[in-house]
């Protein structure tokens, strides 16, 4: 059984929609690179990528604390 407190379970689901949105940027911005031939368009997508890519590491590491301080908290709770 796990146990979320209210804000950590809206924290949570916000989390995992942040990064099914980024998810789908990440895919939007790799067919545009993909896609383009302009050196600008070139570098401006590059950029993007590597800032979706900072974003959804970012995000997959708060999801993991969560994850981490909720493991934690369980474990400390002692059921009789």
């Amino acid at each position: 059984m796990k146990l979320f407190p209210k804000k950590n379970k809206t924290e949570y689901d916000s989390l995992l929609g942040d990064i099914e949105k980024t998810k789908i940027a990440l895919d939007s911005a790799y067919s545009n690179f993909e896609n383009v031939s302009d050196p600008d368009l070139i570098d401006c997508y590059i950029y993007e990528l590597n800032a979706m890519q900072k974003r959804y590491k970012f995000l997959l590491r708060q999801v993991k604390e969560i994850d981490k301080n909720q493991s934690d908290v369980e474990g400390l709770v002692d059921f009789p």
